[in-house]
């Protein structure tokens, strides 16, 4: 009887110092529910976060500009998804953030809708409408610019509506005339029907050779555990690994959405390859930079110095 208290006093402190092992990370993802957004929780329900001693903690937002504000605030470590253009600003004006990874990059995902009913058949006929992106800062914002400009468009109202759910209740009601959304948000409604597609993001060539999103970290945290950083980077391409040839991977999505399974395989298979989330190189910089000027997100080209203050990928490899 002794030996097996014994024993089982022994395990219990195998598995409470296992659990102090875990390091609390706190991350900020928008748009729960989306493939991108959900790398972090898919991660942990699998345990590949555990297996590298973290144990996250999720916050979800209402887009890449109000990640960007809890990141810079301290209330979370990490953010995924904030605008690059948006980081840029933010740092030019001295927000304490760092990149440490990219999050998206050629702009698949993205794309604009009316109601079937609506007039509209492009985004080049938006003249005279309201054109829907999530929240200052964010890729959808800087894509809606983008495309108003290259379109040469003039008398556009941009609305920032919140995350794709938000937006398609006030673009279904009238409230504004084209939604903004990404797979797999959606695809059921455009399968129905319901709505039409008249446009994507990655119809601007300039938009499809950038990164326009990235992961972003507070740059106290960092500065205080990179070792936490660099296994958080290590576990979160492992999982994004994994959800593209694991069938448990997609199970697990599934248990968090309520998407039809179809328009999740769509979104994998159409929007959202796995090479659009490579995380090792933010892509098209000067360009972005170029961006962020003319849309006085920042008020001159970030320095070399600075990016590469700002950019930390290569010294947390």
């Amino acid at each position: 009887m002794f030996a097996r208290m014994k024993l089982a006093g022994l395990a219990a402190a195998v598995f409470a110092t296992a659990a102090a092992a875990q390091t609390p990370l706190k991350i900020a993802s928008p748009n729960r529910g989306s493939w991108e957004g959900a790398i972090p929780e898919i991660g942990k329900q699998a345990g590949i976060f555990k297996k590298h001693g973290l144990d996250p903690e999720i916050l979800y937002t209402s887009g890449g500009g109000e990640t960007m504000q809890v990141v810079v605030s301290g209330a979370v470590d990490i953010g995924l998804s904030a605008g690059l253009a948006g980081a840029f600003g933010a740092f030019a004006k001295g927000a304490p953030i760092r990149i440490i990874g990219a999050s998206s990059s050629g702009s698949r995902e993205v794309f604009y809708y009316v109601p079937a009913k609506s007039p509209l058949q492009s985004l080049r006929e938006a003249n005279g409408k309201t054109l829907s992106y999530s929240t200052t800062g964010s890729s959808t914002h800087i894509g809606a610019l983008k495309l108003v400009d290259e379109y040469g468009l003039r008398d556009v109202k941009l609305v920032a509506t919140g995350d794709a759910t938000a937006t398609t209740t006030q673009t279904l009601t009238g409230q504004v005339d084209i939604g903004w959304s990404n797979g797999p948000f959606n695809l059921d409604r455009l399968e129905s029907g319901e709505i039409r597609m008249i446009g994507r993001l990655s119809d601007s060539a300039h938009m499809r050779a950038q990164t326009i999103r990235v992961q972003i970290a507070n740059a106290g945290a960092l500065a205080a555990k990179p070792d936490v950083f660099r296994r958080y980077l290590k576990a979160y391409q492992e999982t994004l690994d994994w959800m593209y040839v694991s069938p448990e991977a997609l199970k697990i999505y599934m248990g968090i959405v309520s998407f039809p399974e179809a328009s999740v395989r769509r979104t994998i298979a159409e929007f959202i390859t796995k090479d659009s989330l490579q995380i090792d190189r933010v892509l098209g910089i000067p360009e972005a930079m170029q961006d962020a000027v003319q849309f006085r997100f920042i008020n001159a080209p970030l320095t070399e110095a600075q990016l590469a203050d700002l950019v930390r990928i290569d010294a947390l490899k």
